[in-house]
């Protein structure tokens, strides 16, 4: 059941699903919180209380904020933290994986471990050899900046079904239909402009603050770069020693946690026994 949670410059819309210590998730740009469909009950079933929300400007959360950047949305995570209840396992994909970095680094009294999946963490620099070399990295990042510039609704679906190679669920046209009629309503699509060209940099420069664990999940065919691995690891390697560690998933795109749940749910459940207590 959706519930709303008023914070300053719009209002948050989230759910609650289980019982046990708090996990709050957080999707990336231009999707929704029901990005998350297939991990939350893998995660409810190992006894945590699940929160999804909707970041600002995305589904039912409200439009019109001042502005959008991962660290807004980290405060309005640590926000949503507060008013159920933490501290809480903050998991964020892609956009938000900036976001939750912030999150921990900001409040750390409020996180328990982090987890990052797909992550725009750290200052993106363009590879041209690797746009040559890799025909899969070229379509994925013209299809993703041709979106994002253009508000392009057309090429945002393509590029969710690149980001997606080989396996998809079975509800995947349904789940891409609901999505493109929530992205025509107006102003959705500016939003994800407006995301899509606000640069991680507020979520790199923190990188070397945290002082929680983190777990980097990654695809191995992510076209979002030449090549996934050493943007994880380039994201770890940013953090103080010993605080972070990677996992990939074999054969994920963008979207390891919808391809991929039962995988990314057992590599998050292993990395948080011993860092969370019910």
């Amino acid at each position: 059941m959706t519930e709303f949670l008023t914070v300053e410059g719009g209002q948050l819309a989230y759910d609650v699903t289980g019982e046990g210590p708090l996990m709050v998730l957080a999707h990336g740009m231009g999707v929704g919180r029901q990005s998350f469909r297939f991990l939350v009950p893998e995660l409810v079933a190992a006894g945590f209380r699940v929160a999804t929300t909707d970041l600002r400007g995305h589904g039912e959360s409200s439009l019109d904020w001042p502005s959008y950047t991962r660290a807004d949305v980290a405060d309005d995570l640590l926000a949503l933290v507060r008013h159920l209840g933490g501290p809480a396992v903050l998991v964020g994909h892609s956009f938000a994986g900036g976001a939750v970095t912030i999150a921990a680094a900001q409040a750390p009294e409020l996180v328990s471990a982090v987890v990052e999946i797909g992550p725009f963490t750290r200052a993106q620099k363009i590879d041209g050899g690797g746009l040559l070399r890799n025909a899969h990295h070229r379509k994925g990042a013209l299809l993703l900046l041709g979106a994002a510039f253009l508000r392009n609704i057309g090429m945002w679906k393509k590029y969710l079904d690149h980001a997606m190679p080989g396996a998809k669920p079975a509800d995947h046209a349904e789940h891409i239909a609901a999505l493109e009629a929530d992205l025509r309503r107006p102003g959705r699509m500016a939003v994800v402009s407006k995301m899509g060209q606000s640069a991680p940099t507020d979520a790199g420069d923190r990188l070397p603050d945290l002082t929680r664990d983190v777990l980097v999940v990654m695809g191995t065919l992510d076209p979002d770069w030449a090549d996934p691995r050493a943007e994880a690891e380039g994201v770890v390697a940013a953090m103080p020693a010993g605080r972070g560690r990677v996992a990939m998933i074999e054969g994920a795109g963008h979207y390891p946690h919808t391809q991929f749940p039962a995988q990314v749910a057992a590599e998050v459940l292993s990395f948080v026994k011993g860092r969370v207590h019910a």
